[in-house]
C-alpha cells in the first residue's frame, strides 16, 4: 500500500500535496498497490471529500485533542507515524514543502525508518530506487533506500497535479492517534500573510521578475504595469531584496518562493543557481537582458537582447493595443 500525507488549510488540500498524490497514483498503477491518504484534524474531513478526484480509495483522518488545533510539527509527525504502524505501507509520500518535510522527518525519526527528500521518481522494490533532486535541484541523484517502509517527499513542481481518470468516492476512516503532550511544545500560534493585492507569486500563471539590471526601486514600475496587464505577479532576485528594492515575499529562489507559471519573464536577471532553482518549474522562460553571456540565457525559450527600459515599455504598449482591439 502507498500512503500519501496530505497537508491542507481549513480543509483545502494544498497544491504540493496534490502533486505528491499524482505521483502516488502513478506508482499505484505501476505496482498494483492501493493508494490511501492521511489528513490531520477534523477540518481534514472536508479535504477527504475533495481528494476523491485524485484517486485514494481510503482517506484516514487523524483527530483528537490538539490535532484539531494549529499545526504542530512533532504532533503531526506522531499522527503520521501511528498511521504507518497501523497500515504498514510500503511507501509513504509527502509534499516537498517545509511542513511536508518537517512532518515526514518527525515520523521517520519516531519509526526509525529511512526518509528520502525531494524525489522526482521512485521505483519501489528491494531496495527501492529513487531519483531525487540535490543541491537545490541542480543535480539529479539516483539512490537506494532499504527498509520495510520508505518515506519520501516529492520535490515541488516535479510532478504536475492531475485528477484521476476515474474519480472515486473514498472511504473516510477517522482515528485518534495517541500523541504525547510534549509533542505540542512547538506549534503555530499566528500567521501573517504578505501585504499584497492580486494574484500570489506562487500561484501566478504569469510572473514578471526583475534583477539588478532593473536599476532600482523605480525601475520596477514598468514590470508592475506589464504584470498587471497580463494578470500576473511581480517577482525579483535575491540581490534586489538584499538591496531593499523589493520585499522578501517577492524573492524567487532557493531561499525565496518557488514558482511554476505558464510564462516567466525575467528582466535584468543574471541567473544565479539559487534563482534558477526557484523558477525551474516555469513552463516557458522569456529573458530580457543586455548581456548575451548571462547564465540565464542558456535556460531560456526566448531571448530579447536589449535594454529592458526600452524593451518593456514597447511590450506594454503592444499588450495594451492588443487588449483594446
Amino acid at each position: 500500500m502507498i500512503l500519501a500525507y496530505v497537508d491542507h488549510r481549513d480543509g483545502a488540500p494544498d497544491d504540493a500535496s496534490l502533486e505528491a498524490l499524482t505521483l502516488g497514483r502513478t506508482l499505484a498503477e505501476r505496482t498494483g498497490w492501493p493508494l490511501e491518504a492521511l489528513v490531520v484534524g477534523r477540518a481534514g474531513r472536508a479535504a477527504a471529500e475533495a481528494l476523491g478526484v485524485h484517486g485514494p480509495a481510503v482517506v484516514h483522518v487523524a483527530e483528537g485533542d490538539g490535532l484539531d488545533g494549529p499545526y504542530a510539527p512533532q504532533a503531526w509527525g506522531a499522527a503520521l507515524a501511528e498511521a504507518v504502524r497501523a497500515a504498514s505501507p510500503k511507501l509513504v509520500l509527502s509534499p516537498g514543502t517545509d511542513r511536508g518535510h518537517e512532518t515526514l522527518a518527525h515520523a521517520a525519526a519516531a519509526l526509525d525508518l529511512p526518509m528520502v527528500a525531494n524525489c522526482v521518481d521512485i521505483s519501489p522494490g528491494e531496495p527501492t530506487v529513487v531519483l531525487r533532486q540535490r543541491w537545490g535541484g541542480t543535480v539529479l541523484e539516483e539512490a537506494e533506500a532499504d527498509g520495510p517502509t520508505i518515506l519520501c517527499s516529492v520535490a515541488l513542481h516535479a510532478v504536475q497535479a492531475q485528477p484521476a481518470p476515474a474519480p472515486a468516492d473514498p472511504e473516510v476512516r477517522p482515528f485518534a492517534p495517541p500523541v504525547p503532550e510534549e509533542a505540542f511544545r512547538v506549534r503555530v500560534i499566528d500567521r501573517v500573510e504578505p501585504d499584497r493585492g492580486g494574484v500570489s507569486l506562487a500561484e501566478a500563471k504569469v510572473v514578471v521578475g526583475g534583477g539588478r539590471g532593473v536599476g532600482g526601486p523605480e525601475g520596477f514600475r514598468v514590470l508592475e504595469e506589464l504584470a498587471g496587464l497580463l494578470g500576473g505577479a511581480v517577482g525579483c532576485s535575491r540581490v534586489v531584496t538584499s538591496a531593499g528594492w523589493r520585499p522578501h515575499a517577492e524573492q524567487i529562489g532557493q531561499t525565496g518562493t518557488r514558482i511554476a507559471p505558464d510564462l516567466y519573464i525575467a528582466c535584468g536577471i543574471s541567473g544565479a543557481t539559487q534563482h534558477m532553482v526557484g523558477c525551474r518549474g516555469a513552463k516557458r522562460l522569456l529573458v530580457v537582458n543586455e548581456d548575451p553571456e548571462a547564465p540565464i540565457i542558456a535556460h531560456a525559450d526566448w531571448v530579447v537582447l536589449g535594454d529592458l527600459h526600452e524593451v518593456l515599455p514597447a511590450v506594454v504598449a503592444a499588450v495594451r493595443a492588443a487588449t483594446q482591439d
